[in-house]
């Protein structure tokens, strides 16, 4: 288990109430967490969060950022947040995020016990059962299996892109190895964001003794161990630029070398790469290779968000309620007429993730019995659920000839413009002020702007990147 939280008392006297269940790794900040766990062989299974981390303790972004990168490190990871900041819209915005639940403090030991022994419980039977395969009837789906089809036994890469939660492991691991040719063959996966950049290189390609502090023996990377089989490289956008020729170089004629050593080896592993982030922009912004992007996008395939699938979250509340209902023999929950409107006309932002953890929230709550609308409206991000309030064919027409009189006398100043750095520029100066005339306040501050309030925190979080 990660106990983070900035309050030493806090952390230390919850790692003294759950040390006999539990190997209990502490941390005070989001920075020391990532560094911590990239540092281990395994990550913890369960991690209990607070909003309020240091730079920025008295607003939840901290916290909000990091549950993110936990599930990046670790998609099977079972989050619980802990905060005083809990109001319920915090609580929401957790949720959707893909925290399992969300406990205000002061907290007795003995529920958070109970709610760690709940999330293990419900977390692993599902997520077993959805590797079946993709669930859905949709034809974003249909068209997304068609692709998967025609691509699934060439040797070329493959690239998937898709929101968090939306599945692209799912499509690696099925689609593109178990129901191919290479299907008897091995199958590893590596997260790039999970892994210090140091300790990329050595991961990836090998290294030989001696070739660095620590390295007692010669040892195997991935590209080598995968074989002939296939290599998933998930959350590629986080591969560091000064590797990025290297694992070019294999895509090209599948050569490398082991760190320290002379020796050319050969790999015939498939390449299968997923981001959640704009590649194209990436290259624009100097941050990712366009020969590279563009040889691992031989082919590429778009799994879509769940807002854009229709019925199939019916489909999927199917799927996922009796699976819970049987991993811990109880009957399902059912939701009632009204409630089932309501689910269809949610957007669900946080994708399958955020659908599966809401079905296994209701299942512990409510084994058996009927939830009205009010009891799944509780599960909601309802700021995440608003669609933009104003679009450019909304804008005033007097609106429209300010902003160009504008961007004239800019363009006459300047001798050069670069567009997309002049776009940053204006989006992050009323991102900032809009929070300042919000007094903080997140979800205010997304209603000003007319996006919703994860828009807002992934725009914020871009900038931390660069």
């Amino acid at each position: 288990m990660l106990i983070v939280d900035d309050d030493l008392l806090i952390s230390e006297s919850l790692s003294f109430a759950f040390a006999q269940e539990y190997d209990v790794l502490t941390s005070q900040s989001r920075g020391h967490a990532l560094t911590l766990l990239r540092q281990l062989r395994q990550p913890p299974q369960l991690a209990l969060v607070d909003l309020g981390l240091p730079p920025l303790p008295h607003r939840p972004d901290e916290g909000f950022a990091l549950i993110g990168d936990l599930l990046a490190l670790s998609p099977d990871m079972k989050i619980i947040v802990l905060s005083g900041q809990s109001d319920e819209g915090n609580a929401r915005h957790a949720r959707t995020l893909g925290a399992v639940d969300f406990v205000a403090k002061p907290c007795d030991p003995s529920r958070l016990t109970e709610l760690f022994r709940q999330a293990l419980r419900f977390g692993n039977e599902p997520r077993t059962a959805q590797a079946g395969g993709l669930i859905g009837e949709s034809l974003p789906m249909q068209r997304l299996r068609l692709q998967l089809g025609q691509y699934a036994n060439l040797a070329y890469p493959v690239l998937i892109e898709g929101e968090s939660g939306s599945g692209k492991d799912i499509v690696a691991s099925h689609y593109l190895h178990r129901l191919t040719e290479r299907h008897d063959k091995p199958f590893l996966a590596l997260n790039c964001a999970a892994i210090s950049p140091t300790l990329l290189e050595p991961t990836l390609f090998g290294y030989a003794k001696g070739a660095f502090t620590g390295a007692t023996s010669a040892k195997s990377g991935y590209f080598e161990d995968a074989d002939s089989g296939t290599l998933f490289l998930d959350e590629i956008g986080e591969l560091p630029l000064d590797l990025q020729p290297k694992l070019l170089r294999v895509l090209e004629n599948g050569e490398y070398q082991r760190v320290g050593e002379t020796q050319t080896r050969v790999s015939t592993a498939r390449i299968v790469a997923a981001t959640n982030r704009d590649l194209r922009q990436e290259m624009r912004a100097g941050r990712f290779r366009a020969d590279l992007f563009h040889r691992l996008s031989v082919f590429t395939v778009a799994v879509p968000p769940l807002r854009e699938t229709g019925l199939d979250r019916l489909l999927l509340l199917e799927h996922f309620r009796r699976s819970c209902a049987t991993s811990v023999h109880a009957d399902p929950f059912l939701l009632t007429p009204p409630a089932q409107s309501l689910w269809l006309d949610y957007g669900f932002p946080g994708n399958v993730r955020e659908l599966r953890n809401i079905v296994i929230r209701l299942s512990a709550r409510y084994p058996g019995q009927g939830v009205s609308a009010d009891q799944l409206r509780a599960e909601f991000d309802h700021f995440d659920s608003i669609e933009p309030a104003a679009s450019m064919t909304g804008l005033a027409a007097d609106d429209l000839k300010d902003a160009k009189l504008a961007a004239s006398k800019h363009l006459e100043k300047a001798s050069r413009l670069n567009l997309d750095a002049t776009l940053e520029l204006w989006q992050r100066g009323y991102i900032e002020a809009a929070i300042e005339l919000s007094g903080g306040n997140m979800s205010e501050a997304a209603r000003r702007l007319g996006i919703n309030r994860t828009t807002l925190y992934n725009r914020m979080e871009s900038w931390t990147r660069r």
